[in-house]
């Protein structure tokens, strides 16, 4: 069962989305709360396994409390839902930690196929919010040069094993690209992100771009990337 908190600061879209995840069988909302300090007293008490985090609430804000969450011990996954993905928004949200961003308009369908692959380690994207990891090689000079320098302490395996995950690549896909195992592969992924001081494959994947070790046309579009 994957246990989920919702916070958000509208009642009825907590209750919408109980009604929808409840209804898959494997998916269970074990708390809710309607702004970002209580969502994360909320992940605290709970310990949940994802959570569906507003952007836009009174008083502490979506993007300041998954930055709280991600410092929390063994923190859950943080999915951004939200009515918008304006570009401002996507990046600030993946940098501050969250492994996802999707529109609240998302068919309840895909919804929770999403939150089960979301659950299961792999980045959610909505359309648009790909996009724009796509285009997400920083404008900043000192950014790029940071990032060239951590994957600078890279092996030249765990490279490629980065630049995958800037592919968007999922652990199975990299073994198949890499002839390794997934157990391998997973065991280089969590050294890199210690290395890197990533807090999970989606920030990874954001510096590798920003290092410009993927090319542009490489990364999926889709839903799910990661």
């Amino acid at each position: 069962m994957i246990r989920v908190v919702v916070v958000d600061d509208e009642p009825m879209v907590c209750a919408h989305l109980r009604t929808i995840l409840g209804s898959s069988g494997d998916i269970e909302v074990v708390d809710e709360a309607h702004d970002g300090a209580a969502g994360v007293e909320a992940v605290v008490r709970s310990r949940p396994d994802l959570v569906l985090m507003d952007l836009r609430m009174p008083g502490v804000d979506g993007l300041s409390a998954i930055g709280r969450i991600g410092k929390l011990a063994d923190p859950p996954v943080v999915v951004v839902l939200t009515t918008f993905d304006a570009d401002q928004y996507v990046l600030r949200a993946l940098r501050a930690g969250a492994a996802g961003f999707l529109v609240k308009s998302t068919p309840p369908a895909d919804l929770i196929g999403l939150v089960r692959v979301a659950a299961d380690g792999h980045t959610v994207l909505s359309p648009a919010a790909a996009r724009r990891l796509v285009a997400a090689s920083t404008d900043s000079q000192p950014a790029r040069e940071h990032a060239r320098e951590l994957v600078g302490t890279l092996t030249e395996r765990e490279a490629e094993v980065l630049g995958c995950l800037g592919e968007g690549l999922s652990n199975a896909q990299i073994a198949s690209r890499l002839y390794l195992s997934e157990a391998t592969v997973k065991g280089y992924v969590s050294r890199m992100l210690v290395k890197l001081g990533c807090a999970n494959r989606t920030q990874a994947g954001l510096l590798a771009h920003d290092a410009g070790i993927v090319r542009p046309g490489e990364s999926d579009h889709g839903h799910r990337i990661g």
